[in-house]
């Protein structure tokens, strides 16, 4: 009886110090790199009322780095090229070293006729490698659906490009009305919980995939 419970409380004391050990290590050494991408160019676009207020709520996490990719100030043709043009490497220069050097994204999407903005999916188009192996999370905002309508259509998208996509999403509903002249939130308790959930989970994927590929390389 003796022997028994000396040999289980070692092996417990082991368990317990092997555990305590895996914990202390799994704080990221570095900040995680975060690209927002804002996804409407349309004139007139509601997108960065929105994007201010994600952002914030981003930059307020210290595990956080961001930089921005608004399609606004981005002017990529839609005839994609094997050999792009001086002008056309120019415009990449703004926003594919973003994507190269982001562990995460976040894309903040509009509905239009039920699905995305074409800026979008011609960012998506003209990047391959830079998305892989990384988690992906929505914000959308709409009408009635909120644009989540244009996340069910961008989920598959982004499967065939090897991007993890987060479960969790932020939605603004009929948003226009939710915000006030100064950007502000007028209720934001909820829209504050869904974006604490999402941002946790991109976290946890991000630090996770990022520790996976240094590692053992990703093949696809």
């Amino acid at each position: 009886m003796t022997q028994n419970t000396t040999q289980n409380t070692t092996q417990n004391v082991t368990q317990n110090t092997i555990a305590a050990d895996s914990t202390s290590t799994a704080t990221p050494a570095a900040p995680l790199r975060v690209a927002v991408i804002i996804g409407s160019n349309r004139e007139g676009r509601f997108g960065p009322v929105v994007a201010d207020w994600l952002l914030d709520r981003i930059r307020g996490r210290a595990e956080f780095e961001v930089d921005v990719i608004d399609l606004a100030e981005s002017h990529l043709p839609t005839a994609l090229s094997y050999n792009p043009s001086p002008e056309t490497l120019a415009e990449l220069g703004k926003v594919t070293p973003k994507l190269a050097d982001a562990d995460a994204f976040v894309v903040l999407t509009p509905e239009y006729n039920h699905s995305y903005p074409a800026s979008l999916k011609n960012l998506i188009d003209w990047h391959g490698v830079e998305w892989q192996a990384k988690p992906l999370a929505f914000v959308s905002y709409g009408g009635l659906s909120g644009g989540l309508r244009a996340v069910e259509h961008l989920r598959p998208v982004f499967a065939e490009l090897h991007t993890m996509t987060i479960r969790e999403t932020v939605s603004f509903h009929n948003a226009g009305a939710l915000f006030a002249d100064d950007g502000t939130h007028k209720d934001p308790t909820a829209a504050n919980a869904a974006a604490k959930s999402m941002l946790d989970q991109l976290h946890w994927w991000a630090w996770a995939l990022r520790s996976a590929k240094e590692a053992r390389p990703y093949g696809s």
